[in-house]
C-alpha cells in the first residue's frame, strides 16, 4: 500500500477551501486529490482526468452500501465519462454526477450539511 493510500482522516468533513494543489478540510491541509468517502477523507493518486477509471475508484465501490450518489470532481473542465464506466456505477447501485471540481466540493459540502449518502472524487486544481 503507498503512502498516499495510508494517509486519511477517519470522517466525513466540510471542505473549507480548495485550489492550489489541493484541499483544506478540518484543520488539515491536504495536497493533491482527495476521495471522501462515508469512512472518512482519503488521498486520492489521480492527478488528471485520464486516471479516473473502475480500479481508482475501487474505494467508492467497497463502500457501495453507504454511497447513493457520488460527485465526481473532473478539475478544471468537465470531462467525458466512459459508458462502460457509468455502468459499474449502476451496477453497485451509486448515482453519478460529474461536474468541474469548484461545482463538486461546494456541492459536497451542500448535501454532506444534508447527511445525504455521498461521496465525492476531487481532482486538486492548479
Amino acid at each position: 500500500m503507498t503512502e498516499s493510500k495510508r494517509r486519511f482522516l477517519p470522517q466525513t468533513a466540510m471542505i473549507d477551501s480548495y485550489g492550489q494543489g489541493g484541499f483544506r478540510f478540518a484543520d488539515m491541509s491536504h495536497r493533491g486529490s482527495l476521495l471522501c468517502l462515508p469512512s472518512g477523507m482519503h488521498a486520492w493518486d489521480v492527478v488528471d482526468p485520464s486516471g479516473i477509471s473502475r480500479e481508482s475508484l475501487e474505494p467508492v465501490f467497497a463502500e457501495r452500501e453507504s454511497i447513493g450518489l457520488l460527485l465526481l470532481g473532473t478539475g478544471r473542465d468537465v470531462v467525458f465519462i466512459p459508458e462502460a464506466l457509468r455502468w459499474h456505477f449502476r451496477e453497485a447501485g451509486i448515482g453519478l454526477d460529474v461536474m468541474p471540481t469548484n461545482a463538486a466540493t461546494r456541492t459536497w459540502n451542500i448535501l454532506l450539511g444534508e447527511n445525504r449518502r455521498v461521496a465525492a472524487a476531487l481532482i486538486a486544481v492548479p
